[in-house]
């Protein structure tokens, strides 16, 4: 990029804290603004300031809606920030429902430190407040996908990603240097998911950001519909509870979608299921509102006659007291619940009453960071701290990987693949090592200019 420079701020070396900046003829694009997750050093590393001026930057560039690409905004304008935040239609929708509640845990977490006194730091301060998520939202600006927006020096257009409502790739197309164009793959969706649309294809880059989550595996084989009615089975016939830690947005709808799915179908009994998230019922009922996102199978979505995202005993838990009442709530039953990575929210709190009886399950729906709580738990764990205690292990823990919202592997290749010509530098990013790794190590093979 003879006029134009990409700085990596973050999603280097690790899964979470999407975050690069693109300098164009003087000008400054934040491209995704993600909070850092997982273990206490990632977690840190949210609490230092901002590594280039705030004021400026010129313009934020959010690819999808998931905390890990945008909930460092209200942590941003805090530091100052107050220029345009652009994401599509249906992201600004989600962000109203995310930011505020990422807010919210923030605020909570410091009152619950400050309360039991686990904190390290006194008083415990939120990395953020409710005040500054309303600021962030305030900032943003809706755009439609594949329309172009024309700013100083770019132009970007937002492609579908088929990872969850609203998530788009972005094109970048540098002006004045020849054209060049810069893709920022955001997080890829899979090819053979239900609910979701596959990602859009593109054929042409000079420069190519790729995500790389599954860069090192593939998705389990086997039918997400076996792997969850087995775990249902098991609560069923011990009377327990399964607790289902999912991110609100995108992955407690694919759990609600194949529950009912098995329900209908007769596989599993038509228990309780709870969704204790108010984040994600607001977000389930988003899914619907935007029926036409391009991202989504319109034909899933659109049945007026009943709705897949629900099960006939679905139970939306807003209340904080009718959350901690699920505590103590006789199985069978399931109860889905944020964090996904058991990072913060009420899932904590959960956790602390189910783990230590074998007669309750936990399922685990997605990726696990390195160093999360979620990652401890499926490498064998026997204990995991849990607001300053610890907490034994005793509950049956399993995870089903084909509910995954990334591609895998293959499918990362797939997409890659329909690219008419190598980008002239590619970067493997949004990956543990390992992940990345590998996947450079094939692009390497195919002839490709990568790093690492």
């Amino acid at each position: 990029m003879n006029q134009a420079t990409l700085t990596f701020l973050g999603a280097a070396g690790t899964v979470t804290g999407s975050r690069f900046l693109l300098q164009v003829k003087g000008r400054h694009y934040l491209v995704d603004c993600g909070l850092f997750q997982g273990g206490r050093r990632l977690k840190r590393m949210n609490w230092e300031p901002f590594p280039f001026p705030v004021e400026r930057i010129d313009a934020v560039l959010l690819t999808h809606a998931h905390i890990d690409h945008t909930g460092y905004l209200p942590r941003l304008v805090r530091q100052g920030y107050r220029g345009p935040v652009y994401a599509t239609v249906a992201t600004c929708a989600l962000l109203r429902i995310l930011l505020p509640d990422s807010a919210h845990l923030q605020e909570q977490d410091a009152y619950y430190a400050n309360k039991k006194g686990y904190s390290r730091h006194k008083p415990a301060l939120p990395l953020y407040t409710t005040a500054d998520a309303q600021d962030a939202l305030d900032l943003l600006r809706p755009v439609s996908f594949d329309a172009l927006l024309t700013l100083d020096g770019v132009t970007v257009t937002w492609r579908p990603a088929g990872h969850i409502l609203g998530s788009a790739s972005l094109e970048v197309t540098l002006d004045g240097d020849h054209g060049q164009r810069v893709v920022f793959s955001g997080d890829l969706g899979r090819y053979d998911a239900e609910i979701m649309q596959p990602p859009t294809e593109m054929d042409a880059a000079d420069y190519l950001l790729v995500e790389s989550t599954y860069g090192n595996r593939l998705h389990q084989e086997g039918s997400v519909e076996d792997a969850l009615a087995e775990v249902v089975e098991y609560i069923v016939e011990t009377g327990g509870v399964l607790l289902i830690p999912a991110f609100a947005v995108g992955r407690t709808q694919q759990v609600l979608y194949y529950l009912r799915k098995l329900q209908d179908q007769g596989r599993i009994p038509n228990i309780p299921v709870f969704i204790d998230s108010p984040m994600a019922v607001d977000v389930s009922h988003l899914y619907c509102d935007f029926g036409d996102d391009h991202n989504l199978d319109v034909n899933l979505l659109m049945d007026a006659q009943r709705c897949p995202l629900r099960c006939p005993e679905t139970h939306f838990v807003r209340d904080v007291e009718d959350s901690k009442r699920l505590n103590t709530r006789p199985g069978p039953a399931v109860i889905i619940s944020a964090s996904g990575m058991v990072t913060g929210g009420r899932i904590l709190h959960h956790m602390k009453w189910r783990l230590p009886d074998p007669r309750n399950a936990v399922l685990f729906v997605g990726y696990q960071a390195q160093g999360s709580r979620g990652r401890q738990m499926l490498e064998g764990a026997r204990t995991v701290r849990i607001h300053g205690e610890k907490i034994p292990v005793r509950a049956r823990i399993t995870s089903v990987d084909a509910l995954s919202g990334h591609a895998d592997r293959e499918g990362l290749l797939r997409w890659l693949r329909a690219f008419r010509t190598p980008p002239r530098q590619t970067f493997v990013i949004h990956g543990e090592p390992e992940a990345s790794q590998a996947l450079a190590d094939t692009l390497h093979t195919w002839g490709w200019n990568v790093y690492p």
